[in-house]
């Protein structure tokens, strides 16, 4: 599955969630990332995640499709990111 994640956390978890995230996915632009990946990671990466953020308080939202061929972007400005090897 296509997934895009984009967080919003305490400037103190920041670090914990962009090293979890980044063992998944392809960083975009600052709180946003995508990229593909099975059923298991996606479970493994929220897991991951609920474990680092404070859930009273930071908020990570996923959107997934089938494949990215089924999502449109678009970039105005700068373009942040991009494909590259995942740590």
């Amino acid at each position: 599955m296509f997934v895009i994640l984009v967080y919003d956390t305490a400037a103190e978890r920041n670090p914990k969630v962009l090293k979890t995230c980044r063992k998944y996915l392809h960083w975009t632009q600052r709180s946003v990332f995508q990229g593909e990946l099975s059923a298991a990671q996606y479970r493994a990466l929220m897991a991951a995640l609920d474990s680092v953020i404070d859930p009273t308080y930071d908020s990570i939202v996923t959107y997934t499709a089938r494949s990215p061929d089924m999502v449109e972007s678009a970039t105005l400005g700068v373009a942040l990111g991009g494909p590259v090897d995942i740590l």
